[in-house]
């Protein structure tokens, strides 16, 4: 078994995989007579092959037993995913570029203002929170086509995500 050790949520670390979605260095607009902000441009989103449609949902999520077992990794290959947390509580982001390939993992830690956007194709970990009943805006697509393709890994490259219980 290998623990895989887990890095702060930046845009240039997470580049290779998609977006990090956050409003930290972004200019926002003032609308709403001034009692507002409005920050443009955070994600692109990208759903329209084969005639999907942009779809909205809410997910609320459970914490699963530390440390964490990882077994299945999946991908999306007719659009991008978005996650943005709706609770301000910190969550893991688990990508890899092949999943039969250890070297190629890479585990974030996400603050609760950091959402992701994993772009098409990207291999990820279904969502990973650390407190139950974590809510999230997700961002993704609907429409004809197969657009979940998953890994279950072997027991020989099987991982972990080093984190203490909560």
């Amino acid at each position: 078994m290998t623990t895989l050790s887990i890095e702060s949520l930046t845009k240039q670390a997470f580049a290779p995989f998609g977006e990090v979605v956050e409003t930290a260095g972004a200019t926002p607009l003032s609308i709403n007579q001034g009692y507002a902000a409005r920050y443009n441009e955070l994600a692109n989103i990208d759903v329209g092959a084969e005639g999907g449609q942009v779809n909205i949902s809410w997910f609320i999520a459970s914490a699963r037993p530390a440390p964490i077992a990882i077994r299945l990794m999946e991908r999306h290959p007719l659009g991008s995913q978005l996650f943005m947390p709706l609770n301000g509580q910190d969550w893991l982001v688990l990508v890899c570029a092949d999943p039969r390939d250890l070297s190629s993992y890479r585990a974030f830690a996400a603050n609760g203002k950091q959402g992701v956007n994993y772009a098409r194709n990207c291999w990820h970990h279904p969502l990973l929170v650390l407190k139950d009943a974590s809510s999230f805006l997700v961002v993704d697509r609907k429409g004809g086509g197969d657009n979940l393709e998953e890994y279950w890994l072997d027991e020989i490259i099987q991982l972990e995500l080093g984190i203490a219980a909560s």
